[in-house]
């Protein structure tokens, strides 16, 4: 699914939602405090880590009116304030994300799906 269509004087420039949410959920797993993205599975209700390769499914991103909402499902690390690393993560990945596509990010939901204890 297309996310945005820029035009310039070389050709028209299109970016895909799975590469931003690509983009954004490695943004995320560098965020202090974040041990990755969640999935939660529909059948038993559990919520298990993703895999680098399948980060995506923890994130949803929705362009309306030529601005992004991105949502994040993720696990934290034991011990550490998930105001901060929540904060830490919005700042992240609204800057760098802006940068990258040029698209304003009008909002960061995040919903915190575990907590895990990193060795």
């Amino acid at each position: 699914m297309k996310v945005s269509s820029i035009d310039t004087h070389m050709g028209n420039i299109s970016i895909d939602q799975e590469v931003v949410a690509q983009y954004a959920g490695s943004v995320a797993t560098e965020c202090f405090g974040v041990v990755g993205m969640a999935s939660m599975s529909v059948r038993d209700g559990l919520v298990r880590l993703l895999r680098k390769d399948s980060m995506t499914r923890g994130i949803q991103v929705i362009l309306k009116n030529n601005k992004l909402t991105m949502n994040f499902h993720i696990i934290v690390a034991y011990g550490v304030s998930i105001l901060a690393v929540s904060d830490n993560l919005i700042s992240n990945v609204k800057y760098k994300v802006e940068e990258f596509t040029g698209i304003e990010v009008e909002k960061i939901n995040i919903f915190v799906e575990g907590v895990r204890v990193i060795d």
